[in-house]
């Protein structure tokens, strides 16, 4: 996901996906643990969207806005 199309969602919708992406980072680690993940690349990605969200709410909490660009 896109910073981009966070940005279009509200802040409920956001924290919504937040509370998925932490449960699917959950079970990619116990899934590592165990040594049954299919794809490790998945890690870094649900890590870097969890990351995009936070970022996003934390700029909404402090009255950042983005520029729109093209």
């Amino acid at each position: 996901m896109k910073a981009k199309e966070l940005v279009e969602m509200t802040t409920a919708e956001i924290e919504q996906k937040l509370t998925s992406y932490k449960e699917e980072l959950f079970n990619l680690r116990f899934q590592k643990a165990i040594g049954h993940l299919e794809s490790p690349a998945r890690l870094r990605q649900v890590r870097r969207n969890i990351a995009r969200c936070k970022t996003v709410l934390r700029e909404r909490e402090l009255g950042i806005e983005r520029r729109k660009q093209g």
